[in-house]
């Protein structure tokens, strides 16, 4: 590996690390708002939901429709009808490959 390569992965390092720790900096010892549990806590569904859409509707560069839509596309099926997550994975796993297999 290059030089550059390990400078820009120390440079991530340290900018995730950064990040990590404003939060308690600034906040200190103080409690937070009430209002500001429920805007963390759907933090993390949205950002998966938006990595989910990215794997789903990109081929890497551009916007494309590909097995893997169908996959998460058929789960999302399976999870409306109240399957759980197991379930879903599986049918997602089973269409994409099938759809894989056919073209």
């Amino acid at each position: 590996m290059t030089t550059e390569l390990w400078l820009v992965v120390l440079g991530c390092a340290i900018v995730t690390a950064l990040i990590k720790g404003f939060g308690p900096v600034t906040i200190g010892g103080r409690e937070l708002p009430s209002w500001s549990a429920g805007v963390i806590g759907l933090t993390a569904p949205a950002l998966l939901a938006a990595l989910v859409v990215v794997s789903a509707l990109t081929d890497g560069k551009s916007l494309a429709v590909g097995p893997q839509t169908a996959g998460v596309a058929a789960a999302a099926i399976v999870f409306w009808r109240g399957a759980n997550v197991l379930v879903g994975v599986v049918v997602a796993v089973v269409v994409t490959a099938g759809v894989r297999a056919l073209t």
